[in-house]
């Protein structure tokens, strides 16, 4: 089929706080607000962010483990946000999820082979034989051995268990899967171990990935391409090579600044960002980033900053470094506004 596995369209997620009046909300959580991207067939996208960025709650949207307050979330054109429950069920196939801790995400009174099998039972009946094989060809696909099907997750260690939770995850032969921190919760050599895997089974099975990380060297391993979130919205998306070789938006290159380098003779720009994050509850008018932006100008308070396509491929939104037309109204206020900074 042409066109994009996955396109996701204006994604919003709105939490209310309490109620007052007419069962009103007094205020919301602004979680996500109008997030945009598509990943096609075999593409790793990668979307990272400080904590409280609202990575973990796009996953969440993109599997409706929560529901959308707004916006479209489409597999193979098949729009998934709006979908009633028994009507989602047939999509449900096409989409797993790798879970960010391997100690909690497994079911400690199953087996390995019951935790691989049970997500297929949901569908159809298999028989004990068929069990028994589906479970041993997906352990030997993760790594494990064929005798492990019938250890409990407490019998296996960090690593194993993510193997698991993958194995898992494949056992429906989705098209696409969301891996939220899948392995920040392992030690370095593991994680390493993970990650090869991850890329010799999109290699093999045509996998999509959306892969939620806040640790960027994990991304430049995997990633085709980056998403960049601040405050709920994506401030930069652009292909992997491009996005570290020349970050553009204030916040992505202070990103990959404050990234450690293993490198003790690599020289880093340091780019100063003070303050904290504001409250999803009560952003900033304008663009969220500039109470902590260097380069923020009087437009930047007032108006939101709108994705702009860039020569290279990417989209920024950043009314210094990819300036869209501007309005009379702002114009009038902020007077001209430089086309870049050095």
């Amino acid at each position: 089929m042409s066109g994009p596995l996955l396109l996701v369209e204006n994604l919003t997620k709105h939490y209310p706080l309490g109620a007052g009046f007419f069962k009103r909300p007094f205020s919301v959580v602004r979680a996500v607000e109008n997030v945009s991207f598509s990943v096609d067939a075999g593409e790793t996208l990668c979307i990272v962010g400080e904590s409280g960025c609202g990575k973990s709650t796009v996953a969440r949207l993109l599997m409706r483990l929560v529901d959308p307050t707004g916006g479209r979330v489409l597999i193979d054109r098949t729009d998934i946000a709006g979908l009633k429950k028994h009507e989602l069920r047939v999509h449900r196939r096409r989409m797993q999820m790798v879970f960010q801790d391997p100690y909690s995400s497994l079911n400690p009174r199953l087996t390995a082979g019951q935790i691989i099998t049970e997500p297929v039972e949901n569908f159809e009946r298999l028989s004990r034989k068929q069990r028994n094989a589906l479970a041993a060809d997906l352990l030997q696909k993760v790594g494990l051995a064929p005798e492990m099907t019938h250890r409990l997750p407490s019998e296996l260690s960090g690593g194993q268990r993510q193997r698991l939770g993958i194995a898992r995850a494949l056992s429906l032969k989705p098209s696409l899967i969301i891996a939220d921190e899948a392995v920040s919760a392992l030690d370095v050599s593991v994680q390493a171990q993970i990650l090869n895997l991850l890329v010799d089974l999109q290699q093999q099975m045509s996998l999509a990935f959306v892969f939620i990380s806040h640790d960027l060297g994990v991304v430049e391993h995997i990633a085709h391409r980056v998403a960049v979130m601040y405050l709920g919205r994506i401030v930069e998306l652009a292909p992997c090579e491009a996005l570290f070789a020349k970050p553009v938006h204030p916040y992505t290159e202070a990103l990959i600044a404050a990234a450690p380098v293993p490198d003790p003779t690599r020289v880093r720009l340091a780019v100063p960002v003070e303050g904290e994050v504001p409250s999803p509850i009560n952003p900033p008018t304008g663009c969220a980033f500039h109470p902590r932006c260097p380069l923020a100008v009087e437009r930047c308070r007032i108006e939101v900053p709108p994705l702009v396509p860039m020569a290279d491929g990417r989209v920024v939104a950043c009314h210094v470094r990819a300036p869209a037309t501007e309005s009379p109204a702002v114009a009038a206020k902020s007077g001209p506004v430089a086309n870049s900074c050095a």
